[in-house]
């Protein structure tokens, strides 16, 4: 496991993204600080031993599928598909931000990676509030594949020296930037429907989400 130090999240060094990206594109797992918590991800990519990695360092249930970073709202018609108005309209107010939209998934996610459901598999897609782990998605050139940086059930990892010693030896590379600004995981909305619905209640709250996509 190696740790890389970071001056925050807002000016990533290019050195530091340049070697995140290369590790994650190796196939390998990184710990990265995001806007809200820290995260444990992996390249987005077909067929990612590191995908499976993830699920066993974070001991989760394998029917629980992984969120994407993105770096930028326009991936929502590259990776999502019959995105309804309202959910464009919470991407345009809380993106970059602690806001995860689940859409339906496009042709472009590769299967495992979709949550299968009975109208078709979905996708949970975030551009973060962190320069630095968007820029990681740029160079990488594909999204990143994450969940927050703890052994399931327990609490997510808000610093670099809060987390889990055995989540950090269980990694290859971990990126110390100290304290997320936000500290709160996301709020996750399912946007597949007419209407917005809240599945987890986070950095911002229930009536911040239905105010903004009322418009």
């Amino acid at each position: 496991m190696e740790v890389l130090l970071a001056q925050g999240q807002d000016r990533p060094e290019p050195s530091l993204v340049a070697r995140v990206a290369d590790a994650l594109r190796a196939g390998g797992v990184a710990v990265l600080p995001t806007d809200s918590v820290y995260g444990i991800c992996c390249a987005a990519a077909p067929k990612n031993p590191a995908h499976e990695r993830i699920f066993e360092v974070k001991r989760r249930d394998r029917a629980q599928t992984l969120p994407w970073f993105v770096a930028d709202a326009a991936d929502l018609d590259v990776y999502g598909e019959r995105v309804p108005d309202w959910a464009r309209r919470l991407a345009e107010r809380f993106w970059p931000g602690a806001l995860t939209l689940v859409v339906r998934a496009s042709s472009a996610v590769p299967a495992e990676y979709a949550q299968p459901g009975a109208d078709g598999p979905t996708i949970a897609l975030r551009v973060p509030g962190s320069e630095l782990d968007r820029a990681v998605v740029r160079a990488l050139g594909r999204p990143v594949a994450q969940t927050s940086a703890n052994v399931h059930g327990a609490p997510s990892a808000t610093s670099g020296a809060g987390l889990d010693p055995a989540v950090a030896e269980a990694v290859d590379l971990v990126v110390d930037a100290g304290p997320a600004p936000v500290g709160v995981a996301s709020t996750i909305v399912d946007a597949t429907g007419a209407e917005p619905r809240v599945l987890r209640e986070g950095a911002l709250t229930e009536a911040e989400v239905l105010l903004a996509a009322r418009g």
